[in-house]
This record gives structure tokens, C-alpha cells and sequence, in this order.
């Protein structure tokens, strides 16, 4: 049974002409790599915000982890297995410390303070920024950044990472380096969802 399953979904914002998403099914396995192509307002981002409970659908079934992600009910548990890293860096971070940045996702579980302590250390040492962990995000370099904003989904334990064009606003050195990131992560059995306009990225 795939992870994540998407059966007959359509999304429409309101005041739109057209939907953003028509009759669409798709399902991602545990584990599975997948990259997302398309032209600008081809639905790319409402997929992964229908994928991470972000958006109910108009119609159809989107189900994470055998879960009505639609449901109110599981809603909360859906975020938690598919967990998003944006474009903007900086849009991403929420408090004044990297550490406590990192941090916010779990203690918002409300999850004993030494599994968060644990999450924020693993998480961290993962994304390479263990030696940044007391220092103001705003100082960091967008690529430290936007590991920052990963280390920030590491740390929910999710079993998907969903990557919304995350390389686009990074220089060659830093996407190269967010690229290998996602393949380590994907070795070590992270789902990926990488959506991006470049086609040697997809390749």
C-alpha cells in the first residue's frame, strides 16, 4: 500500500477561473524519490500542501499514511509524516537561536524535553550545522538557511520530506550541496518530494 495516495483530487482557489488541480490520482511509496516538473501554475505546491494537510481537497481522497489527510481528525498526525521545506529561507524560520528554531516542531508535539534535546542534536549534525546550533539564524548564509529550515523537518521525524523548489534562490555551491543532502537522506529511507523547474535536478 503506497505511503502517501491521492485518488480523484481536485483543488480550486476561490476566485480562480480554473482549478489548480483536477481529477488527480497518485501515490508515492515509503521511501520513494520522486521529482515534481511543471510550468508555473502547473499545481505543483497545492500537490505538496494537499500532501502535508496544509489544503482540504475540493473532491477526491488524499491518504497519508492510510489516513484521511481531509479529516480534521488527522490532520495534525498527516503534517507530521510529511513535512516541507520551502523556497525563501528566511520565510521559514521562526526564532532567534538555531537550535531553538529547530526545536519548534517539536515541542509544538509536546514531546518530553530530552527527545526534543535528542531531535535538535540528530537533526543538527545531519544537516552539517551542529557548530552554528547557538547562533542567530538571520547571520547564516541562505544555503545554512535553508539546511536550517531542514533540520527543522528532520527533527518532526517525518517519514517524507517535500521539497518546494528549496534550491531555486541558492547559489550553485549551496544547491549542489542541498542536492547531496537530499540524496543522503533518501539513503537512509526518508521519502523525497522534490518539486523544481530544473530538468537536470528531475534528471
Amino acid at each position: 500500500m503506497p505511503f502517501i495516495e491521492l485518488s480523484g483530487v481536485s483543488y480550486s482557489y476561490e476566485g480562480s477561473s480554473r482549478p489548480a488541480i483536477q481529477s488527480l490520482s497518485l501515490a508515492f511509496e515509503a521511501g520513494e524519490y520522486v521529482a515534481v516538473v511543471g510550468a508555473n501554475g502547473s499545481g505543483k505546491s497545492t500537490l505538496l500542501r494537499l500532501v502535508a494537510a496544509l489544503r482540504r481537497p475540493g473532491s477526491g481522497k488524499v491518504l497519508v499514511g492510510g489516513l484521511d489527510a481531509s479529516d480534521p481528525a488527522n490532520a495534525r498526525a498527516a503534517r507530521s509524516a510529511v513535512n516541507l521545506v520551502f523556497q525563501s529561507p528566511p520565510d521559514q524560520l521562526v526564532a532567534t537561536v538555531v537550535e531553538e528554531d529547530v526545536a519548534f516542531g517539536p515541542e509544538n508535539l509536546g514531546l518530553p524535553r530530552e527527545e526534543v534535546a535528542r531531535r535538535v542534536d540528530e537533526a543538527l549534525e545531519v544537516v552539517g550545522l551542529a557548530a552554528e546550533r547557538r547562533r542567530p539564524p538571520h547571520f547564516l548564509s541562505a544555503g545554512q538557511q535553508q539546511r536550517l529550515a531542514v533540520a527543522g523537518a528532520l527533527a518532526m521525524r517525518g517519514s517524507f520530506l517535500a521539497f518546494d523548489e528549496a534550491t531555486a534562490m541558492l547559489d550553485p555551491a549551496s544547491r549542489a550541496a542541498m542536492l547531496d543532502l537530499m540524496d543522503s537522506l533518501n539513503a537512509k529511507g526518508t521519502g523525497i518530494i522534490h518539486v523544481t523547474h530544473d530538468m537536470s535536478e528531475a534528471a
